[in-house]
């Protein structure tokens, strides 16, 4: 695992995109304060600009840095979810422009997976997360169901295959600093 991580590392610093598995499913990802990186991602996806992607962070620590404020719920919610839980957040600070949403807002989640952990840790910035296909296709949650166009798109694809019978997209849930909640994915 470690040659991986740094390879892949090698690539995010070079403003590189890269294919790697997730605590989820499959995801493209690359350096979250990266423009150039994101816009390319975009480009792969054939995705519209104004759909957001999500971005991982290695613990709340790193959490802090990147959102002006967290809400105190946040904490809770992330201690006792059953999977793996990317959360919206109002006023994220220190990533690119285009990573934030036309509302000022940026969904995070904070990695328990080994190998991105160990990657976010090592790049010391946030690691884009979107899923690995073209906008609008299905999920990809065995590598073997990844699209020949994002293959070839990518800089890098990280050689640890996993075998997930129950790879899902994490839940997604909003919380706006005037305290509203709301589920966007289960």
């Amino acid at each position: 695992m470690q040659e991986e991580i740094e390879k892949a590392l090698t690539i995010l610093k070079q403003g590189g995109i890269v294919l790697y598995p997730t605590d989820t499913i499959w995801g493209i990802g690359c350096d979250a304060t990266n423009a150039e990186a994101i816009d390319r991602i975009y480009a792969l996806k054939k995705r519209e600009e104004s759909k957001a992607l999500i971005c991982l962070v290695s613990d709340f620590k790193m959490l802090n840095q990147y959102v002006e404020e967290v809400p105190e719920v946040a904490y809770d919610i992330l201690k006792y979810a059953q999977k793996p839980t990317s959360i919206i957040y109002d006023q994220p600070i220190r990533v690119a422009e285009n990573l934030v949403g036309e509302d000022n807002t940026l969904a995070i989640r904070v990695t328990k997976d080994d190998f991105c952990n160990k990657l976010i840790r090592k790049l010391k910035r946030p690691l884009v997360s979107t899923s690995a296909n073209l906008s609008g296709e299905k999920s990809p949650t065995e590598f073997k169901e990844i699209s020949p166009a994002i293959l070839e798109g990518v800089d890098y694809v990280v050689n640890l295959h996993r075998n997930k019978k129950t790879a899902s997209p994490s839940a997604i849930i909003q919380l706006k600093n005037d305290g509203t909640v709301k589920v966007i994915r289960s």
